[in-house]
């Protein structure tokens, strides 16, 4: 669990930014997985995927750049988890789906995801690489980065129903890859903005993905929080979709 304590920082005017939204998920999570605390990253990361006048404009904000540097550097370390055969969870904030090259909107500034597989991407340690995004909400940050990357697939799943999007899932889990990475929002849950999936369907999709991961790419999964905004059952999806992955 890739975690530090500066993501509970209200860093912004916005629901993912707002006091005590995390704590319960770390208290739940921290009964059952180590927690790891990672470092920035730097502006040479960010600048992977990042306009340099997009970097400009979110320092022009410093608490918000602090903070939005930690999550990128979160989601690094857990992918550079992933890649020695470790699970990795970043349970981080802010979030980082919505951010594309030059813009960002939806509570996100960097692109934590995108940039944690951009860098393995480049120092040649992956070649193709599968971002799956449970998300409520299309990751248009990460999907408009990687548009002309075609050893990267980006998929939004989709389903009206918590059936369609198991389905949807098992579909998108197919070819060959170097490394799986998580886009994990679940707003989509029944007691979230959603309103669709149990919490148990998050296990389901840990399985699906983790028995995927383990067949076509050495084990090599790793996951970063995107939405979610109940924080009562935040934690409990959280650790139902990592239980799903140990059992994949």
């Amino acid at each position: 669990m890739v975690f530090h304590e500066r993501y509970k920082e209200v860093y912004a005017s916005d629901p993912a930014a707002a006091a005590g939204r995390l704590d319960p998920m770390v208290e739940e999570l921290a009964q059952s997985f180590p927690f790891v605390e990672p470092r920035p990253a730097t502006d040479d990361d960010v600048l992977l995927v990042h306009t340099p006048g997009h970097l400009e404009r979110v320092k022009k904000r410093p608490h918000t750049y602090e903070v939005a540097l930690l999550a990128v550097g979160g989601a690094i370390l857990a992918s550079d988890l992933a890649m020695r055969g470790e699970k990795a969870f970043g349970l981080l904030r802010p979030p980082g789906h919505h951010a594309s090259p030059d813009s960002s909107w939806g509570f996100c500034w960097f692109n934590n995801i995108a940039v944690a597989v951009e860098r393995l991407r480049r120092r040649g340690l992956i070649t193709r690489a599968l971002i799956i995004d449970i998300d409520l909400h299309y990751g248009d940050g990460t999907a408009n980065i990687f548009a002309g990357v075609p050893e990267v697939t980006y998929h939004h799943v989709e389903g009206i129903s918590r059936e369609r999007f198991l389905r949807d899932l098992e579909l998108t889990c197919r070819g060959e890859f170097d490394l799986v990475a998580i886009s994990a929002g679940f707003d989509r849950h029944e007691a979230d903005w959603g309103r669709l999936l149990k919490t148990e369907d998050y296990e389901a999709a840990g399985k699906i993905i983790g028995t995927f991961a383990r067949q076509k790419c050495r084990g090599r999964v790793f996951a970063v929080l995107e939405g979610g905004y109940n924080s009562d059952v935040l934690g409990k999806n959280a650790l139902a979709l990592l239980k799903g992955l140990e059992q994949g």
